[in-house]
């Protein structure tokens, strides 16, 4: 009975220690997950402007542009180059500008290692253009897709689509803008001179293992990496003198998995004009604005001679507090510091009306289908090269519910469409989601009703997809494909392109 004693006292001991250990590991955890650098960042570099990317037009009309992904390194660092990935340069990519109802023909040369893709993100486009999976470029080849601008003046950007491969691809550089215009859109009086008073703002979140671009995640970050610092157009600590009192910010989030809520301290107000798919029917006054991976927005600030403000990222509400803490929700960020001149030129003020939409409100839907998003699998499947998961027909309307029945923020992106978001959780959306949309955020638990009208070409044999944009759950599994066909046309498996991962 004495050793029974002696053992069983040893093994408490044992168990209460290791119990002990796992909560104060847990504590640490808990303290250590949240990011906060407000006030911390110097803002000592100028913001670097991605170069309009230079274009020819043949003689059919058609503007032809030139892309090559290559691999390279900068200095982001003092004194240390970091390995690194880029389009025509060694990071990002130049900004593609063309106008609706031009021609438009890429040249896309693979100067990478390994295989790659060019995914035209919230351009409406024939399959066998998008860029998805199914058009890899393999190392020191080439693919030149080609198609006609035919949606509304609006923020697009271009990423890589690997298959397995993706948050990879992007978080070692291979981004960068595709601006459209239309006649429509030219005749407003916004902020529109790039690089003067209409900025390109692409955020990434990062963090440095030394020299190189670190790129492991954490085992508690199930929304996939997430940095402990910013850069914007590809620079740490970013500052940007404006000289206009109104500058207009296209927001793109280039994150891997990081959503943020952007706004000024101090509560500042600014004008929403423009989300995914393009120009809102009128500007939206707001304080915060919440996009996660892949969603853009465009904003209008308006500066004061001789101030300072700053682009930041606040906490947000993930509807859990526990993913909130441990996914970035809880995190402050520091994006970009605006510094007006002393002596600034007057900017109109916003028109009262911006934009007609284009987008269907489902009035005339033929069908309603559902999506269920739980990691790694969209309808308890996950992504399946060789199987098409929805046909849908050419000129209908549909109503997609996708719901986040799962315990971690999702959003959802469908390859070429812009869509309305009728509802979410039952309720009208709130006016920053009235606008025409490709990437919708999901936190746990919430359900959003989309309007999607397929416009077409049809093609039977290639699809379009459709994911979460959160790119280490893209990678895992949670994606599907559709494809557009005639009325009574089946759909016929894709055939895999080589070198997929």
């Amino acid at each position: 009975m004495s050793l029974l004693k002696r053992v069983l006292i040893v093994s408490g001991s044992i168990t209460a220690a290791a119990v002990l250990a796992i909560a104060a590991a847990g504590v640490w955890l808990w303290n250590d997950a949240t990011v906060n650098t407000a006030g911390a960042e110097p803002f000592r570099t100028e913001l670097a402007i991605p170069p309009l990317a230079k274009s020819r037009v043949g003689p059919d009309g058609t503007r032809v542009f030139d892309l090559r992904m290559r691999a390279g390194s900068r200095e982001f660092l003092p004194g240390r180059q970091t390995p690194t990935w880029g389009f025509n340069g060694d990071h990002l990519g130049p900004t593609l500008r063309a106008k609706r109802g031009e021609k438009v023909r890429v040249r896309v040369r693979n100067g990478l290692p390994e295989p790659s893709t060019v995914h035209w993100h919230g351009m409406h486009l024939p399959a066998r253009m998008d860029g998805g999976p199914h058009q890899m470029v393999p190392p020191g080849g080439t693919w030149t897709p080609h198609w006609t601008v035919d949606q509304p003046a609006t923020t697009l950007w271009y990423h890589p689509h690997p298959h397995g491969a993706t948050e990879k691809h992007v978080r070692r550089g291979l981004a960068g803008m595709f601006i459209l215009d239309d006649d429509a859109a030219s005749r407003l009086p916004l902020p529109d001179r790039y690089g003067v008073d209409d900025l390109p703002v692409i955020v990434q979140d990062v963090r440095f293992d030394g020299a190189n671009l670190a790129e492991d995640r954490s085992l508690i970050e199930s929304v996939g990496f997430l940095g402990d610092r910013t850069m914007v157009n590809g620079t740490l600590s970013p500052y940007r003198e404006v000289r206009d009192e109104a500058v207009r910010l296209r927001l793109l989030n280039a994150s891997a998995a990081r959503t943020y809520a952007f706004g000024f301290p101090g509560d500042r107000s600014f004008a929403l004009i423009g989300t995914d798919g393009g120009l809102l029917e009128r500007p939206v006054p707001m304080r915060r604005i919440q996009l996660s991976p892949g969603e853009r927005a465009e904003i209008v600030v308006r500066m004061n001679p001789g101030e300072t403000t700053v682009l930041r990222s606040f906490p947000q509400d993930y509807g859990d507090a526990f993913q909130q803490r441990l996914n970035g929700g809880a995190d402050t960020l520091d994006v970009l510091q605006l510094r007006a001149a002393r002596t600034l030129r007057p900017s109109p003020g916003l028109p009262e009306a911006l934009a007609d939409q284009e987008t269907p409100d489902g009035s005339d839907a033929v069908r309603t289908r559902r999506f269920e998003l739980v990691m790694p699998m969209i309808n308890g499947r996950s992504m399946d090269m060789r199987r098409v998961d929805a046909a849908v027909t050419r000129g209908t309307t549909e109503i997609w519910t996708v719901t986040n029945a799962d315990g971690m923020p999702h959003n959802f992106h469908v390859h070429d469409v812009q869509f309305r978001i009728l509802d979410v959780d039952g309720r009208r959306p709130p006016a920053h989601l009235r606008g025409p949309k490709d990437t919708v955020f999901l936190p746990s638990g919430s359900t959003a009703r989309l309007a999607l009208r397929f416009d077409g070409p049809a093609d039977p044999k290639v699809p379009y997809m459709y994911h979460c944009h959160l790119l280490y759950h893209e990678d895992s599994g949670m994606m599907g494909q559709f494809t557009v066909v005639e009325k009574g046309q089946r759909p016929s498996a894709p055939p895999v392109a080589r070198g997929h991962h």
